[in-house]
Parts: structure tokens; C-alpha cells; sequence
């Protein structure tokens, strides 16, 4: 009933059926993997995000080399800003508006160096492709309270004087020419003393999860439609097949009858037996016997 299933055919369906389904599978554990992802931040962003700030000394080896289970700690650091140092950073939208993020260097009482987003300006009116204005740090001693970040790959165009590409550690240690921490920087979220004309400050991070486990269950049931949809037709093609037999086993309209069965095993068709004579014909016999 279903030997059909084994022509090149339905093989050619039954592989594309495959191929779709992997396919979907293949997307659906990217979206889990994106998710997962996700969840890692979410959990970062919790545990560490409004934990109470740890001392420079304790955090040091994280400004170092950044473990990405410390990103968003707190730290508390004690020094001066190098205001002559200051760039500001290119294409920082945020909330969908196009701005920059203003980096400064922070030389700690230890004598060791690193750098603090202040927060992010919106593009100017005045002067095309920078700032109208950048808010100056605050002078002398400052404590400032950070959030460790990774530092932000190179890319591969240039930026005007004074501003940055990326928050490129090494490329901005380079310009500065003195030695900085490049394995982190410091998000701003509070310096003291505080000045009346600051950048804006970064909201939190969402601590929404999307819509990655509700995309990856859909493609995990688009492939097992794929094969419910070929079990479907596959049933469909044998009930057709099924119907078709019949039909050539119909008597046609002139009493053959039109099936695949050999003629040598077709039952004969025997006359059927007359019925028992009437009255009438029984007396038109006996008249007929008489001569009459």
C-alpha cells in the first residue's frame, strides 16, 4: 500500500523533509544559545549591578584582565581626572538617539591609572560631527564610584582629534603616552564632589530576556510539522490509490466487469432458475394438450 514511499519521488520528499527539519533545529539551538547569553547577563547585571562597591585594591587584577562574572561590580576609586586627557567617544546612540560617551583618565592616589565613561552627550548643532559642548570633571580630589566594563575591540577607521573610534584601551593608552589599565574600565555612577553640568548618565541595563525561548520552540515545531505534513500526504497518496483500485473493480454498462483479477478466476455468471409457473400458463398447457 505504500511501496510508493520508495520512489525517487517521495525519497526526494522525504530528504527535503530532512534538510528543513535540521535546518530548523539548527535555529532553534541559536536562539537557545542567544538566550542563554542573555540569561548570563541578566544574572551578571542582578548580582552585581547595585552591589555595594568594593575598594581599587580588591579590583585591581579585574581592571587587569576582566572575568566576565565581575562585569558590573562596583568599585570605589580615589584620585584625579586628567581633564587634558579627555575624549569623547564616536556613534554611542542610546534610547535610539545618535550621541557620543566622554572617556577620561583617572590617575588613582596610587599612582596607577584607568579610565572612566562619565556618560553620553547627544551630537551637536553647532559644530557637524562633535559635541556642542563636553562637560569638564571635576577638578582636585574626586571619589568616584565605577562599574567594571570590557574594553571595545579596534575598528578600522579613524576618528578627529580628540575623539575615539571605540573605547579602545590600548589605542587610547597609546595617544596618552603614559601606561593605563587596558583589561577594563570604569562606567560611571556617582563621583564626589558632583559638578552641576554632567553628561547624561547610563540607564540599567533591561533585565528582559526576549523572545529567544518563545522563537526557538517555534522552530523546533516547524521541523516536526515538516514530517507531519509529509506522514500526511504520504496517507493521502495511499487512500487515492486505494479509491482508484475500486473504481476499476466497477461493473461497466454492458455487464463485463472491469477489474485486474484474471478471467480464469472470475466466477461464471449462471442463469437464475425460473420461477414456479402461474395458472394461466398451466391451463394455456392443458388446452394446448387437448388440441384445442
Amino acid at each position: 500500500m505504500y511501496r510508493f514511499l520508495f520512489s525517487s519521488k517521495w525519497l526526494g520528499y522525504l530528504l527535503l523533509a530532512a534538510i528543513f527539519a535540521t535546518a530548523c533545529v539548527f535555529l532553534g539551538r541559536w536562539q537557545m544559545d542567544r538566550r542563554a547569553e542573555t540569561l548570563a547577563e541578566i544574572n551578571r547585571v542582578v548580582n552585581n549591578y547595585s552591589a555595594t562597591p568594593i575598594p581599587f585594591s580588591q579590583a585591581k587584577d579585574q581592571f587587569a584582565q576582566l572575568d566576565p562574572a565581575k562585569e558590573w561590580t562596583q568599585v570605589e576609586l580615589k584620585g584625579t581626572y586628567d581633564a587634558a586627557a579627555q575624549r569623547v567617544v564616536r556613534n554611542r546612540p542610546l534610547n535610539g538617539q545618535p550621541g557620543y560617551e566622554v572617556v577620561v583618565p583617572f590617575r588613582l592616589d596610587s599612582g596607577e591609572t584607568v579610565v572612566i565613561d562619565r556618560g553620553w552627550l547627544p551630537i551637536g548643532n553647532k559644530n557637524p560631527g562633535s559635541p556642542d559642548s563636553v562637560p569638564a570633571p571635576p577638578a582636585g580630589e574626586v571619589t568616584a564610584v565605577v562599574r567594571l566594563k570590557h574594553g571595545e575591540p579596534e575598528l578600522q577607521r579613524g576618528a578627529p582629534t580628540g575623539q575615539l573610534a571605540s573605547i579602545d584601551l590600548p589605542t587610547y593608552a597609546a595617544q596618552l603616552g603614559y601606561p593605563l589599565f587596558t583589561g577594563a574600565y570604569g562606567q560611571l555612577a556617582s563621583e564626589t564632589p558632583a559638578v552641576a553640568d554632567m553628561p547624561v548618565a547610563f540607564p540599567k541595563p533591561s533585565t528582559d530576556e526576549g523572545t529567544h525561548l518563545s522563537y526557538s520552540l517555534q522552530w523546533f515545531a516547524f521541523g516536526v510539522l515538516m514530517f507531519v505534513g509529509f506522514g500526511y500526504a504520504a496517507r493521502q497518496q495511499a487512500r487515492n490509490a486505494a479509491i482508484d483500485a475500486e473504481d476499476d473493480e466497477e461493473p461497466l454498462a454492458d455487464g463485463a466487469v472491469h477489474s485486474a483479477v484474471p478471467a480464469a478466476r472470475r466466477r461464471p455468471v449462471t442463469p437464475r432458475k425460473r420461477s414456479k409457473a402461474t395458472a394461466e400458463e398451466e391451463e394455456d398447457a392443458l388446452l394446448d394438450a387437448q388440441g384445442f
